[in-house]
């Protein structure tokens, strides 16, 4: 009995740290989707070694094949390692709360605001420009250490900033599983503690039998009953569901559910997506905006689990067959070769849209040098960079 209540607090405790840093994750994560993972890599592999390089390298590999935010499923799946089911929901809760909060309450308060040009976000696109170049740097380290694998990286880096569409992505870690099968199927790997995601089998095939479900009955429900909530629970669902290559991808989609039919404004729309570069967090939380534009904050919070729910649906439903398959020494090459193709595509990402959309000027390229200083040399905590780069922006923006 004594054990038991040994057992449960320690899982309470681990749900509660679990928590505390998603949240702040969630509060200082700036920069869109590649820029997260270089946060998740900070806090999880370097800063906690909640898991090791290999083991976050493939699950963002894994959360590159799915459909839907790449970024929040990663932040799923770490919180399922560390406590299951309700491990991934609160890491969840945790990333993705501060953004969905901070845009329903622009919403409902200053929807005409256009916060896009400020001196504040562009210090704040800065910062995505060091933290994901300290990311790089360590996962090639680790991921790239021979000249096969940088050989795949550099094809994927080409491939991608030449056809950049979501099926290139998914096209080039199919090629590099092969690769990577051919080249170091006979090779031995060091013994690396394998990542352990505590989801049965049954389980995850019942999620994946719902994510189906409701992406073909909802339309059909949605035509039957004429319901606005389902209407509107079926749009940011098949738009959650169909999303492949990052958050920037959904929106697009959004535009299209929403604007021709008149349900919102043009001008709304983009005041909305000036606000949501604003905010740390996920891209996916535009469609709390969105929902909350034309229903109110309920209509903000069925948005938002409707279009995070297909994410939650695909990442619990592979996690189980996904840890099996990683751990046969036959898939163990193809791994090695689609961990090498990860890191060429972030360094794609890195040069679109992150450094495209962020160096101008040689003032730009000063800022992000010191940020990277300060957080490879001098290893300073990534809320510090935060600020740092947002402070810095806005001293920019005035001289």
């Amino acid at each position: 009995m004594e054990q038991l209540i040994k057992s449960e607090k320690s899982y309470v405790k681990s749900l509660i740290e679990i928590f505390a840093v998603s949240t702040k994750l969630g509060f200082t994560s700036f920069g869109g989707p590649i820029a997260h993972l270089g946060y998740f890599h900070e806090e999880y592999v370097r800063r906690r070694k909640w898991l090791d390089e290999k083991s976050y390298a493939d699950l963002v590999a894994l959360c590159q094949f799915l459909p839907g935010p790449a970024s929040s499923q990663v932040g799923i799946g770490i919180g399922v390692m560390r406590a299951g089911v309700i491990g991934g929901i609160v890491s969840f809760l945790g990333f993705t709360m501060p953004s969905v909060a901070a845009l329903i309450i622009f919403a409902l308060v200053v929807q005409g605001l256009d916060v896009s040009d400020t001196g504040l976000i562009h210090g704040l696109k800065i910062v995505a420009v060091a933290v994901v170049a300290h990311a790089i740097l360590g996962m090639a380290q680790k991921l790239t250490p021979d000249i096969q694998r940088k050989t795949i990286a550099l094809i994927a880096i080409v491939v991608m900033l030449l056809w950049q569409t979501a099926y290139a992505q998914i096209g080039i870690i199919i090629l590099a599983a092969f690769i990577g099968f051919l080249l170091y199927r006979q090779e031995k790997e060091d013994s690396v503690e394998g990542a352990i995601f505590p989801i049965s089998r049954g389980f995850a095939a019942s999620c994946l039998a719902i994510f189906f479900a409701l992406l073909i009955l909802l339309p059909i429900v949605r035509e039957v009953t004429s319901m606005h909530w389902v209407a509107l629970f079926d749009s940011f669902y098949r738009s959650g569901s169909l999303v492949f290559g990052g958050g920037h991808v959904v929106l697009p989609l959004l535009e299209r559910e929403f604007i021709p039919g008149g349900s919102l404004s043009e001008e709304a729309f983009l005041a909305g997506y000036g606000v949501t570069q604003a905010v740390p967090g996920p891209l996916f939380t535009f469609a709390a905006y969105i929902g909350t534009v034309m229903n109110g904050w309920t209509g903000g919070i069925l948005a938002t689990v409707a279009i995070f729910l297909p994410a939650f649906l695909l990442i619990l439903g592979t996690l189980p067959f996904w840890d099996s398959l990683r751990r046969l020494s036959k898939v163990k090459g193809a791994l090695m070769g689609v961990n090498a193709a990860v890191v060429g595509i972030l360094i794609s990402a890195f040069y679109e849209p992150i450094w495209t959309s962020s160096i101008f000027t040689p003032m730009d390229f000063a800022l992000a040098a010191i940020l990277f200083g300060m957080l490879t040399f001098w290893k300073l905590a990534p809320w510090m960079i935060v600020v740092s780069g947002a402070i810095g922006g806005m001293l920019m923006s005035v001289i």
